[in-house]
């Protein structure tokens, strides 16, 4: 391990940021504030701080993640990767990575984050839906089937009324086909009588 990744070197590396930062600033109070030894300050902070970003353009960023020490080769985009659990196996055994396994996986995880992303829409949709007068309408939708039930109601009694008109209209044709043929007996034997 070099000496730039120890915990010891990150602390001097701060405190060195944090006492030159700290004389810049002091040298522009003493210039706004006109005092004594004002331009020397600011001459000494802003040079303290030029080397500090010196310092800090050689040394280069730090990894944000340590992805690489439990899958070497992670910086590599060819470079095959095994994982540092699979470190004990033999190699036919350990899953091989590179850069387009990790672009397949990224893909289908990107995927399913759409699918994701559009049932949470759906669900918003179902969220921005006023259901204010929902009671209202239930009481109105209610009020609407007990007055269907009563109209069925009514109308199965006007068939039954009507069924029974039918019949007794029935009833009076036939009572009126058996008195149309006891008139024309009668008027055939008034005939008859006549002629005699």
């Amino acid at each position: 391990m070099s000496f730039v990744k120890t915990k010891g070197f990150k602390y001097f590396k701060n405190l060195i940021i944090g006492v030159g930062a700290a004389i810049v600033l002091m040298g522009a109070l003493f210039k706004l504030e006109s005092w004594k030894g004002a331009s020397e300050m600011l001459i000494l902070g802003l040079s303290i701080e030029a080397l500090i970003f010196l310092f800090l353009g050689l040394l280069g960023p730090e990894p944000d993640y340590y992805w690489h020490k439990l899958y070497p080769g992670l910086d590599d985009y060819n470079g095959k990767m095994t994982p540092i659990a699979y470190a004990g196996a033999k190699s036919e055994d350990t899953p091989a990575l590179n850069g387009q396994v990790v672009e397949a996986k990224l893909g289908g995880m990107l995927t399913e984050l759409q699918s994701m992303s559009k049932s949470m829409s759906s669900l918003k949709a179902l969220q921005e839906v006023d259901f204010s007068n929902t009671k209202e309408q239930i009481k109105s939708m209610s009020n609407f089937y007990t007055k269907m039930n009563e109209a069925a109601t009514n109308l199965g009694e006007s068939l039954e009324d009507s069924k029974k008109y039918k019949d007794q209209l029935a009833a009076l044709n036939k009572n009126l086909g058996s008195l149309n043929s006891v008139y024309g007996n009668m008027l055939n034997a008034m005939a008859n009588i006549g002629k005699n």
